[in-house]
């Protein structure tokens, strides 16, 4: 039996096995609900091995086919791989450490999960959220700072910040010659020896929240990272991972997208 050719503009390569729709395919890699993707396809926005795909019937082959949106490769989720970690203080952020310290693989399985490298990094002794992929595109927007994504700590420090250190933290505190500021800044937990503070960044520099609270001379005596964009720590325990869900891979690619001018 003679196979059909494929019409152009539809089947933009020849059928392979394991073809699927490609709004569905845009769906699986985290850009958004089916709908949400159909309108991408409508809007002219992907190309299909370099040719533009603007019908809904297009089909493309997993792993032979390369897909495209607004110029970015587009690689479904399934074979990019998006895990929260709760880092334990004492823990390396590194894959390795000649020193031989506990680092971030040694919390991992051994088996069964490609090479990760942390988004961004909690220093040695700082505990919390830490985002690990193998997707590069989407690490290099969540931590560039044009992008502005949110980073919430809780913090001990030593004292209780009054009103007018809150304030001096928002304004912005100059250390070793950088300008650092909190989005927002807190007291959630008061005390006389110590307090708990809440704090909002957005450019993730060096040792940031440490050398804020040094500058308003209330210096952390322990601190853990909470939120990074909409992604949330919650209850997991701590040297414990998780996979993120398919509704907080779409939050991250949103908050990856470039601020319109």
């Amino acid at each position: 039996m003679t196979r059909r050719s494929a019409k152009p503009g539809n089947r933009i390569q020849s059928p392979e096995v394991g073809q699927e729709r490609l709004q569905r395919y845009l769906a699986r890699a985290g850009l958004g609900s089916r709908r949400s993707c159909e309108t991408l396809i409508l809007e002219g926005r992907v190309r299909v091995n370099g040719r533009v795909a603007s019908r809904l019937g297009t089909k493309v082959s997993p792993g032979l086919d390369e897909v495209t949106c607004d110029g970015k490769r587009v690689v479904p989720s399934d074979s990019l791989v998006y895990l929260l970690l709760h880092k334990p203080a004492g823990v390396l952020t590194s894959l390795s450490d000649p020193r031989k310290r506990p680092v971030i693989p040694d919390l991992l399985p051994q088996r069964g999960l490609p090479r990760l490298f942390p988004v961004g990094r909690l220093d040695y002794q700082t505990e919390g959220l830490l985002l690990l992929t193998n997707d590069g595109a989407l690490a290099h927007a969540l931590m560039h700072p044009s992008f502005e994504v949110e980073k919430e700590y809780v913090a001990k420090v030593r004292g209780c910040p009054t009103p007018a250190d809150l304030a001096r933290l928002k304004a912005g505190v100059v250390s070793g010659g950088d300008q650092l500021r909190a989005v927002d800044a807190a007291v959630l937990t008061p005390g006389v020896g110590s307090a708990w503070l809440k704090l909002i960044v957005r450019e993730g520099r060096y040792h940031e929240i440490r050398r804020m609270c040094d500058a308003i001379h209330h210096p952390v005596l322990r601190l853990r990272r909470v939120r990074l964009g909409s992604i949330v720590l919650g209850k997991l325990p701590k040297g414990s991972w998780r996979r993120i869900s398919p509704r907080e891979l779409v939050s991250l690619r949103r908050l990856a997208r470039p601020k319109s001018p």
